[in-house]
């Protein structure tokens, strides 16, 4: 038995066999790979709202959406923006996987959709209905508009899909460990397909002033496309955006049963806390470390087997420094053979949804033998070891057989998820 794998947990495979997603760079899996290899940034100035007294000014904000795309408007009336993103996102993976609803046990299929936040707009917006009009005003949907297990319950109800819902909010890892537990799911027998991932819109007033007041932005507000560097010595803060990220996992037999595409198989999760602070990573990178070890045990996966890290690199002091401490006590010396890239140098922070955009970025990375670099790489801040290879802005053509994504969220909150080649 592998170590950190629950012994139940030892026999059914579990693969990737759609994607659909809705980002500030493209509104399709295909679209924001060719975006990020490309080194384009999603990064601009906000204006969905007035940030003049804002220290922070930018933001992926995602331009264009329209949820009428995929469902009634009388629908998505009753939705806030992060369940659309989610349900947009769900329909393009279910679409994507060729898994035909009508055909399958419902209660066989499942979804774990994770967000850090939920419906904030929906807060905000029935706030201040309230304050103005008074409580006989506030809107009858609030309550399921701003929940967070609305995203997983709407695209639960869409597809009439009856097996395991839920809602993981783990912060900024919630998505990965809503990926990391649809596959245990899978994995236990419990499922045969789960829809997973995460949605976030947190592009809002409040939102964007509490992280500005926690000082853990950019506010490199004329530089927009420039502002987020991860590992940079020259960082100064993440840059906050929204969007989202949907998986179809699928238990391999009956993925070839249906003759599905396979992106790759989901091979292994790792989940651990820190124990240390509620923002502030351990600086020894302690957490992301057993993490890491956890993910690669039950992979069965020796480090050196790694091809490709997909970091969690969010541009700020502390996070980058510990992320690549703890990379290097996992790979020892071989983390310097290694690439690593933060393709949120490209994105921002979908905080509860990055997650499952970089998994995304996992399947098409394997898929495509191409590994996105990190944009806005100058130098490296010697605290990061320069000496890593963190692929400075340019693509890099690359077979990648083994792969990993690290998602690390405010609370200690660490996941790891291992991928490799069919």
């Amino acid at each position: 038995m592998n170590s950190g794998d629950p012994g139940f947990m030892n026999t059914r495979r579990v693969v990737i066999t759609g994607l659909g997603c809705v980002t500030a760079l493209a509104e399709s899996a295909d679209g924001l790979f060719d975006a990020l290899c490309e080194g384009k940034s999603g990064i601009s100035l906000v204006d969905v709202f007035d940030t003049t007294d804002f220290s922070a000014k930018i933001g992926g904000q995602i331009r264009d959406f329209d949820i009428k795309k995929y469902i009634s408007s009388r629908i998505a009336k009753r939705m806030d923006r992060f369940t659309r993103m989610a349900m947009a996102s769900a329909i393009q993976a279910v679409t994507d996987s060729g898994l035909e609803p009508e055909k399958e046990d419902c209660n066989r299929i499942g979804c774990i959709i994770g967000t850090g936040i939920g419906g904030i707009q929906e807060i905000e917006d029935q706030h201040e209905r309230l304050r103005v009009k008074g409580p006989r005003k506030v809107s009858a949907f609030c309550v399921p508009k701003l929940m967070g297990n609305a995203a997983s319950g709407c695209v639960s109800i869409h597809y009439g899909f009856k097996g395991p819902n839920m809602c993981i909010v783990t912060a900024c890892a919630s998505a990965a460990n809503a990926i990391g537990e649809a596959f245990y799911n899978i994995r236990s027998g419990r499922s045969d397909v789960m829809v997973t991932g995460g949605s976030e819109a947190a592009l809002t007033p409040v939102a964007l002033a509490s992280f500005c007041s926690l000082k853990s932005l950019s506010t490199d507000n004329n530089n927009p496309t420039g502002a987020s560097r991860p590992f940079d010595a020259s960082r100064n803060g993440f840059v906050l955006s929204e969007g989202a990220g949907i998986l179809i996992l699928e238990e391999y037999e009956h993925a070839k049963k249906r003759d599905a595409k396979i992106y790759c198989e989901l091979l292994g999760y790792g989940a651990t806390g820190d124990g240390y602070h509620i923002t502030a990573p351990n600086p020894d990178g302690d957490g992301a470390a057993r993490a890491m070890r956890n993910a690669l045990n039950v992979a069965g996966v020796l480090p050196e087997k790694l091809d490709y890290i997909n970091a969690h690199g969010t541009s700020t002091t502390l996070n980058d420094i510990a992320e690549s401490k703890a990379i290097r006590t996992v790979l020892g010396n071989y983390a310097y053979n290694v690439p690593v890239s933060s393709t949120k140098s490209c994105l921002g922070h979908l905080l509860g949804a990055s997650g499952a955009v970089e998994m995304i970025v996992i399947a098409k990375t394997i898929e495509k033998s191409a590994i996105p670099p990190t944009i806005n790489l100058n130098k490296v801040d010697k605290q990061c070891d320069p000496k890593m290879d963190f692929v400075p802005n340019e693509a890099r053509n690359l077979r990648v057989n083994i792969a990993m994504s690290n998602s690390l969220g405010f609370g200690g909150h660490n996941c790891c998820l291992v991928a490799g080649k069919i």
